[in-house]
């Protein structure tokens, strides 16, 4: 295997199969081998499908040959996030009581993605039920960026980040609630598409500020898995109609940023920013504006996150916890402690969070909006930091003490998700000790194609995305 083929984006391998000079046989033999190569150090895998894998491959190799006219994903080897169903495979929620868990049906997104000829290699770690904004889970253990394995690859998509930077696929489906695919694209230098609310529909939604995603080495990749998996679905009341748009013609198409208004915050407030951040986050502007767009500093007023965050998601944590508790298994101190400070809150205050505050938060990037086409921050307010179980990051930033180190983490990537907006990040540079930094593109209710257009035209306009962890 070549290091050529290993880095190949989805979008490339697909050209090469039309032309025949590459088979979807020695791509998924080359990424079985670098599941071998690396998931030792990084844990990103929990179950890798290498029979079926390989005997898809050798089908999509004889449909290439027979010239069939096939989707542009046909052939691709993909890795999904283990809380995404897929039917036949096993899928543990990163819980130890679903060890052996195999569900009978698909995802509505894996069910698409599986219509667009993709090739699955493996479900990729993730906390208990995505509970963690870190990959850490009882099941499966810890996941490290592939940067350096011994810093953590953030949550909850950490492994389908992790498996797509080391090289293992060049695409990945992950989830996002709060950050879950932004803040672990960040840590390992990936992007990671949170769409709209109601893009992507999910069986039985009842949750309007989580949504499934991809995870890619490129934007156009990205752009690729949205175009087969948006759309409405009967079995998800807050599922959008179809717009006809294809985000990767938008992410393909030509020019820069000219003409763009972008907004810049650099923290959002409420507490404090790593300074390597901050340094590459500067430069991430000046890059911006050497595009040609237009970026002004602003100051985003949005409500304090980690209070929201407990009002707002604490109720799922003590049904989740409880659930835990009664079936025996032990359970992170960070899911207990959110648990207990849910627990007293009264139903008003919880009722304010879905409503008042929710709706503040919106009206918020609203008005920065009325004056900009797109806002941009840092995705974390820090790098990939030392393992340290639940607690979710460092407690000491730039001197200065964080109180709650693992909501501070997702800080910067919580708001947009309740705001309902589309947002992606998209490695903007390293830190001096070579940690990736994530530039988090924000859009205007329902951009999708806005914040891909832009993200692209950075990412042409920078090379970042041309490096790669020596693992």
């Amino acid at each position: 295997m070549t290091d050529d083929l290993t880095w190949l984006s989805a979008y490339e391998l697909g050209q090469l199969y039309r032309s025949r000079d590459l088979s979807p046989v020695e791509v998924v033999d080359a990424a079985l081998n670098r599941v071998e190569q690396v998931n030792g150090r990084l844990n990103a895998m929990v179950t890798v499908t290498a029979d079926s894998a390989r005997e898809e491959a050798l089908d999509a190799e004889r449909r290439f040959a027979s010239d069939e006219d096939l989707p542009p994903l046909f052939g691709i080897p993909v890795t999904v996030k283990d809380l995404t169903d897929t039917a036949g495979v096993r899928t543990t929620y990163g819980c130890v009581a679903y060890a052996d868990h195999v569900p009978d049906g698909d995802a509505i997104s894996w069910s698409r993605l599986k219509d667009a000829g993709t090739i699955l290699l493996g479900k990729t770690t993730t906390p208990e039920f995505g509970l963690l904004g870190v990959t850490e889970s009882m099941l499966t253990g810890t996941t490290g960026t592939p940067w350096d394995p011994a810093r953590a690859a953030g949550g909850s998509s950490g492994g389908a980040a992790a498996s797509t930077v080391a090289g293992i696929a060049p695409v990945a489906w992950g989830s996002d609630g709060g950050g879950s695919i932004r803040v672990p694209a960040s840590l390992c230098g990936a992007v990671g598409i949170k769409p709209s609310t109601g893009r992507i529909p999910l069986i039985g939604n009842t949750e309007p500020d989580s949504t499934e995603g991809p995870i890619a080495r490129r934007v156009v990749d990205a752009a690729l898995l949205l175009d087969v998996t948006v759309g409405p679905h009967p079995l998800d009341r807050l599922s959008l109609p179809a717009t006809g748009e294809r985000y990767a013609k938008a992410a393909m198409a030509s020019g820069d940023l000219s003409g763009l208004r972008i907004a810049a915050d650099p923290g959002l407030q409420h507490g404090p920013v790593d300074q390597e951040t901050q340094r590459v986050f500067a430069a991430a502007l000046q890059d911006l504006r050497a595009a040609g767009a237009v970026v002004e500093e602003v100051q985003v007023d949005l409500p304090d996150p980690l209070e929201f965050f407990v009002a707002y998601w604490g109720p799922a944590y003590v049904d989740y916890v409880d659930l835990m508790r009664e079936g025996g298994l032990e359970v992170w101190p960070l899911m207990a402690r959110i648990a207990e400070q849910a627990a007293v809150l009264s139903p008003v205050d919880v009722s304010r969070a879905g409503r008042t505050t929710k709706t503040e938060i919106y009206l918020a990037y609203a008005k920065i909006f009325n004056a900009f086409d797109l806002l941009v921050t840092p995705t974390t307010p820090f790098p990939a930091f030392p393992h340290a179980g639940d607690t979710g990051g460092p407690s000491i930033v730039n001197g200065k003490p964080v109180d709650e180190p693992g909501g501070h983490l997702h800080r910067l990537t919580e708001s947009p998700s309740h705001a309902g907006l589309p947002a992606i990040s998209v490695p903007c540079g390293f830190t001096n000790e070579g940690l990736p930094v994530g530039l988090q593109i924000i859009g205007p209710q329902h951009s999708d194609t806005a914040v891909i257009y832009a993200a692209a035209r950075y990412e042409r306009a920078t090379d970042w995305w041309t490096r790669h962890p020596a693992l």
